[in-house]
């Protein structure tokens, strides 16, 4: 009988304990950029660094390839009447008022007009490697951004696994998984992080250059029509 007593006070005990769940473990942005060390903290700083210039440039060289390629389509018609006139000055005010890539190289164009053709050409041409050269400035940057992230966050995932082995090493194998886990998937972050700026500067990268090509294809139609215009009999 009292053994009997006994099991059922164990038993009360054991139901009367509070029920201990297993809690998730959250895996927060924050704490890994923080927790990755040192090195890991220089280098996630490095890559926000290269985000924003990246970002920075997109937009500036955005918003400047969009004023180049805003221009009149009329524009060629009225150069076309002003120099069949005669009127070289009221020509080279319709450029100047445009300030455009193609205007430029228009400008450029009737400045030469009275030498020969081939003089003429090589001027617009000069004209439109400045022009161009103008339109791609810091764009290579991009380029360059877009290579070296993804490499400069696999250096930190490098060096935190450095680190990590470095710590089971000098434990005589006494170290815990849990906490070696934790230290090498933190340094898989600058990798992570190294490859989304990687990723946004090259796509930044290819849709300026693709922007780009389209006002030099129209430098290259306009001058081809502005020496046409000059070819034309009188």
């Amino acid at each position: 009988m009292l053994n009997f007593f006994i099991q059922e006070g164990a038993e009360v005990a054991q139901d009367l304990e509070p029920v201990v769940e297993a809690q998730e473990k959250t895996l927060s942005i924050m704490d890994l950029l923080m927790t990755g060390g040192i090195a890991g903290q220089i280098i996630i700083a490095v890559l926000f660094v290269l985000l924003f210039v990246a970002v920075y440039i997109y937009f500036e060289r955005l918003f400047a390839i969009k004023a180049a390629n805003k221009m009149d389509g009329n524009f060629m018609n009225q150069i076309r009447d002003h120099v069949a006139k005669g009127n070289i000055q009221a020509a080279k005010v319709l450029c100047a008022q445009n300030n455009t890539p193609v205007s430029h190289l228009t400008e450029k164009g009737i400045s030469r007009i009275g030498s020969p053709l081939e003089d003429i050409n090589t001027a617009i041409e000069n004209a439109g490697r400045l022009e161009v050269y103008k339109l791609e400035k810091n764009v290579s940057v991009l380029a360059t951004i877009a290579g070296a992230a993804p490499m400069i966050g696999f250096l930190g995932t490098v060096i935190g696994m450095v680190l990590a082995f470095h710590t089971l090493a000098t434990s005589s194998g006494q170290a815990e998984m849990g906490t070696l886990a934790e230290g090498i998937y933190t340094a898989m972050t600058t990798t992570v992080a190294g490859l989304i700026v990687g990723i946004i500067a090259y796509m930044g990268y290819n849709h300026l250059v693709v922007r780009t090509d389209k006002v030099v294809h129209q430098m290259e139609a306009t001058a081809v029509d502005f020496l046409d215009m000059l070819n034309e009999p009188a």
